[in-house]
């Protein structure tokens, strides 16, 4: 096992050793490494001593970290063993198995690395630890962790894995709790399956190992046309029903905690028109990996993004994807009559997954593409950047937003 450098950060004590890239770092004062968390770890530090792979030949660099010297090295890949931890459960509602052939492999990766989780905020199962793996978290304090937990009802989250073997993950997640490591977790609601007194149970369940549990994030299930059955999307009163009991219990939990715990998806307050909450009723989470807090967020920034805008000429075209259109449109109605600038606010029909699809983030260059051909071109073409993060800046059907402007003949910007 080694790691294999791709970069190093000029003035870094990496640098001062005359690491450079291609090498390969098999270990730090002695400990072999396995991924980047062992190097942060291991290389915490005064005195480092590295032992180095450079072709055919084995370096033994040595140095003393001055203060707050960085390391300085990025690797190829984040795990340098076996690679990804992948998943042994069979969820109908997983996102990686309702993929159309033909996209980069990544995207067909069933992530499950409780390493991933820690670096990267992905969020995991814990149906496949190990007893190291369990050491190894207490031992390093990989903390925060990411967690589907989907049902705390053990039986009802086995059949929702589609894994039998499934851990207690109350039991887990109290253990966790014991070794002093904090999680983030969420529901995935499945109409008629996890919600109801289901959805109650696992609030009231999560929120009694607050603070160790910090936040539990309440996302709809997200079908695309490649679904292969048992599942459905919620209907609006469905989705209204979800939101009040969440509602409730988060009046209830700020009484009682101080926060409001329970966190919805912007999806719940888009489709039934629901003003989002005001910036403190997310006490400081940073959940927009999840769905939860994006349009917040957008709005609180909304000064600074309009400024850029009113700097790009009029008309334009803004692409969103149906969920968020109606939001956008009062955003650019405000903006036009502030600006003079003309704007058209364009959804994007999801082709590519379906209809079923409605985020900016699930949108592909060649829907976009599709979509506005013909149209009179605009000064400038708006694009958002969540569309474009893979490798690269690339959207999921792999195209950059210079290709998408060399396709209409218009000028883009992502924003």
């Amino acid at each position: 096992m080694a790691g294999i450098i791709s970069a190093v950060l000029p003035g870094s004590l990496a640098a001062r050793l005359g690491l450079r890239p291609g090498d390969e770092v098999i270990a730090i004062n002695g400990f072999l490494l396995r991924d980047v968390i062992d190097v942060r770890f291991y290389a915490a530090e005064e005195q480092l001593t590295l032992q180095v792979r450079r072709g055919a030949e084995e370096l033994i660099l040595s140095a003393r970290r001055r203060y707050y010297e960085p390391l300085g090295l990025e690797f190829t890949s984040p795990t340098f063993d076996t690679g990804i931890r992948r998943c042994n459960n069979r969820c109908a509602f997983c996102f990686v198995s309702q993929m159309p052939r033909g996209l980069r492999r990544s995207l067909y990766i069933r992530d499950d690395d409780y390493r991933h989780s820690f670096l990267f905020g992905n969020y995991i199962t814990l149906t496949n630890l190990t007893e190291e793996d369990w050491a190894r978290i207490e031992e390093q304090h990989l903390s925060p962790l990411y967690i589907s937990v989907h049902a705390t009802d053990p039986d009802l989250r086995r059949r929702l894995l589609g894994n039998p073997q499934a851990p207690d993950i109350m039991a887990q997640l109290q253990r966790l709790a014991e070794m002093g490591i904090e999680v983030h977790t969420q529901l995935v609601l499945v109409p008629g399956l996890n919600d109801g007194p289901h959805l109650e149970r696992s609030i009231s369940d999560l929120a009694g190992l607050y603070p160790a549990v910090r936040s539990v994030s309440i996302v709809p299930v997200g079908l695309t046309q490649y679904h292969r059955g048992g599942c459905r999307p919620y209907t609006v009163e469905e989705m209204r029903q979800v939101w009040a009991l969440t509602v409730s219990w988060q009046k209830h939990l700020r009484r009682r905690l101080g926060v409001s715990f329970a966190y919805l998806a912007d999806e719940w307050y888009l489709r039934l028109g629901e003003r989002v909450p005001p910036p403190g009723a997310y006490d400081g989470q940073e959940l927009q990996e999840n769905g939860v807090g994006l349009v917040r967020a957008l709005l609180d920034n909304w000064r600074q993004t309009a400024a850029v805008l009113a700097t790009l000429g009029t008309p334009q075209i803004w692409v969103t994807g149906d969920l968020a259109a109606p939001l956008l449109a009062g955003l650019a109605e405000e903006f036009a009559h502030q600006t003079g600038i003309t704007v058209e606010v364009v959804p994007v029909p999801n082709r590519f997954f379906g209809t079923t699809v409605n985020v900016a983030g699930l949108l592909t260059g060649q829907d976009v593409i599709a979509h506005l051909r013909g149209r009179p071109a605009p000064e400038t073409l708006v694009l958002p950047a969540a569309m474009f993060r893979g490798p690269q800046g690339q959207s999921l059907d792999e195209m950059r937003p210079e290709e998408i402007a060399r396709a209409l003949g218009w000028p883009v910007v992502c924003l």
